[in-house]
């Protein structure tokens, strides 16, 4: 019987976790983060965020090491709840990663053309009054293409590919703190915040979960660990990514706000390049940081790609999804019919353009809470020892809140008619795949 490869290290898992979380946010929204918090409150919005979530990450560690199964937490609540709940939140967890990849193919196209002007011509059509250019688009299937090949063809191709990204991102992010720390100055920091301090704070921290979530990407690909891969490495991995992609976004603030003075970057378009080729006075800057941002976007689409696939194939082959996508190539064990449907909807979604794109977006991120309030409560109620059910019962509150936030009406950033829209297809999708399962048997 043909098996998924057993290929990935630590190091591996915390790339894919780390990818995952990483993309382009810290360039292309900077404004907004400063904006709501100011320096200090988007820096310690950020870093209460990656604590809040630690209760979360422990959660997934434990399970992962208890039940290494790439349906993650399709797997975990069906210990404690009837299958049909099971399959619904593993389809609502899969919309969390899935959505990111076309959103990402859509992004490179934009950064690219930021660059590179001439590639804002040639309109083919409108989507909600937004043009799609030829240029883009190409760029967006040939990246598209790219990455879903490299993943048929194995994961240790895929997992190489996206340590040596992310050890790139890294060593380009230590270049940017430290330019920061010669050229800037304490005096840009002020106001350090712009408006009082508890809600600069509190209308940051609405936004954080959606650039931390992929931590939880590490137990969709636990199935494919090297022989003799201990199960507390599958947690030290997610510590590490927690820790290391919250301090990767409190630093670049940081950064941002030292190298020149923060209000003057409020609505400005890639703020974070903005403000150091103010400080340096040169248009080169903005190149390393739009080439760093390039490589971001990249592992953040490679990891949200294995996470899809990896989950999909998982249906498949557990029948709630025709099992035709928990098919393995025979050669390179890899769940290849998973692999070419992912890159085929990704290829859907990158024709919508980036308009429509952003509602599902909005979902994904309660597409995530979703899955962090259902694993936290499933390991409550297996779990016999006492601190570990007050762990995971912290990590329950935290979801539950940043669900409500997204779900309750009159609560800042709830949900809007597309939103619910987004969310009803979404589920109409998975409860037509599970219903031809099921007819097939």
């Amino acid at each position: 019987m043909v098996t998924l490869a057993n290929k990935l290290s630590t190091r591996d898992y915390f790339a894919l976790a780390f990818g995952t979380m990483i993309g382009s946010g810290w360039l292309i929204v900077m404004d907004d983060w400063l904006g709501r918090g100011g320096p200090v409150g988007a820096m310690l919005a950020f870093g209460i965020g990656g604590v809040l979530l630690l209760p979360v990450g422990w959660v997934y560690g434990k399970w992962v090491e208890r039940l290494p199964d790439a349906s993650g937490e399709a797997a975990y609540t069906a210990q404690v709840f009837p299958q049909f709940v099971s399959y619904v939140t593993g389809w609502v967890m899969l919309l969390a990663y899935f959505i990111v990849c076309p959103w990402e193919a859509v992004a490179i196209g934009r950064l690219a053309a930021y660059l590179y002007p001439a590639l804002d011509r040639m309109p083919l059509y409108n989507v909600a009054a937004h043009p799609v250019f030829l240029p883009r688009l190409v760029l967006g299937v040939a990246m598209t293409l790219a990455l879903a090949f490299l993943n048929y063809r194995g994961i240790r191709a895929s997992a190489t590919f996206q340590r040596w990204i992310t050890t790139i991102v890294l060593l380009l992010f230590v270049g940017i703190v430290l330019t920061s720390a010669v050229r800037g100055t304490p005096a840009n920091f002020f106001p350090v915040f712009p408006r009082a301090p508890l809600l600069s704070i509190f209308l940051t921290l609405q936004i954080v979960p959606y650039f931390m979530t992929g931590f939880e990407s590490v137990p969709k690909a636990a199935e494919e660990a090297a022989p003799g891969f201990g199960g507390r490495r599958f947690f030290k991995a997610i510590v590490m990514a927690l820790f290391v992609g919250a301090g990767f976004y409190v630093l670049c603030i940081g950064a941002v706000a030292f190298a020149t003075p923060w209000q003057g970057l409020l609505e400005q378009k890639f703020a974070t390049a903005v403000a150091f080729e103010k400080a340096l006075g040169a248009r080169w800057p903005v190149r390393i940081i739009f080439a760093m941002a390039f490589l971001g976007l990249t592992q953040c689409f490679n990891g949200n790609f294995v996470a899809s696939t990896r989950l999909l194939f998982s249906y498949g082959r557990r029948g709630t999804v025709p099992r035709l996508f928990g098919a393995i190539h025979p050669k390179f064990q890899t769940p290849h019919i998973a692999i070419i449907a992912t890159a085929a909807m990704t290829l859907v979604g990158l024709l919508l353009g980036d308009s429509l794109l952003v509602p599902v977006t909005e979902v994904g991120s309660m597409a995530s809470a979703f899955g962090w309030l259902a694993a936290c409560i499933s390991f409550f109620l297996v779990e016999k020892n006492v601190r570990a059910r007050l762990i995971s019962l912290a990590g329950a509150v935290v979801a539950f809140l940043l669900l409500a936030m997204k779900l309750f009406p009159g609560l800042p950033g709830h949900f809007s008619q597309p939103e619910w829209i987004a969310l009803g297809v979404w589920l109409f999708l998975g409860m037509a795949l599970h219903f031809i399962a099921r007819m097939k048997g």
